[in-house]
């Protein structure tokens, strides 16, 4: 079974944005009727941060977007540098840095965001008490994920299964409640649609687990394929 913490991988996997943006399209709304990071957003803008960071952000499409919509000071930190300098191309005030090692201050952000990536920490708990440590006291943050049992049908009609993933909807609040004071989980269900098994087989072979399944995909399948989506977003709160 392929480990998503795995560094290698996560390092080789994101050295280019070409599959991420393909994978990003079940949870950002291509495809779909509801793009998941609406609720993330606005989870964050609640939250009214006046000094926010973002682990783990990809090419900067979403700490643009926070910062469009709170006005707050936005710091992002990724582990690629393919990554950083994508979102430095957007304007983003993106570093490279780890999420198990974060270089700022205690108490140093109102929010702190990771969108689709704890599932990729090599030691979740470290990664998740840093974050504890540099949000303040009362401060909030937020996450999101998948279910493991996101895309079941494409899963299963490659023979993957459900996914192995260590911070999902499923298990995120256990990992979360011994470095916050509370945790809500706002859930995002929906569809993915398909149009044809060509679109289907690009978005397997994109995929992290599913790519090494890509060759039983089956010669005929319905078109177009519909798969069920499972996204969650989690919003915990540091004692005051």
């Amino acid at each position: 079974m392929t480990r998503l913490d795995d560094p290698a991988l996560v390092a080789a996997e994101y050295a280019d944005e070409a599959r991420l943006r393909r994978r990003a399209a079940a949870f950002a709304g291509v495809g779909t009727a509801e793009d998941a990071r609406v609720p993330l957003v606005d989870a964050v803008v609640a939250a009214g941060p006046n000094r926010l960071l973002e682990v783990g952000c990809g090419w900067g499409e979403l700490a643009e977007w926070i910062g469009r919509a709170t006005g707050a000071e936005v710091v992002a930190v990724d582990l690629s540098p393919r990554m950083v300098e994508l979102a430095r191309e957007r304007g983003v005030d993106a570093r490279l840095g780890d999420v198990q090692d974060l270089e700022f201050d205690d108490g140093e952000f109102d929010v702190v965001v990771a969108a689709w990536m704890l599932y990729h920490v090599p030691d979740l708990d470290r990664g998740l008490a840093e974050i504890a440590r540099v949000v303040r006291p009362g401060g909030t943050f937020v996450a999101a994920t998948n279910s493991r049992f996101h895309l079941i049908e494409l899963r299963e009609l490659v023979g993957s299964g459900p996914s192995a993933l260590k911070f999902s909807r499923e298990d995120g609040e256990q990992h979360l409640a011994p470095h916050f004071a509370s945790v809500r989980r706002i859930d995002v269900d929906g569809t993915v649609e398909l149009a044809d098994r060509s679109e289907v087989d690009d978005y397997v072979r994109a995929s992290i687990a599913m790519s090494p399944f890509a060759d039983k995909l089956p010669a005929q399948i319905d078109e177009p394929f519909v798969a069920r989506r499972g996204s969650s977003v989690f919003v915990a709160r540091k004692a005051a």
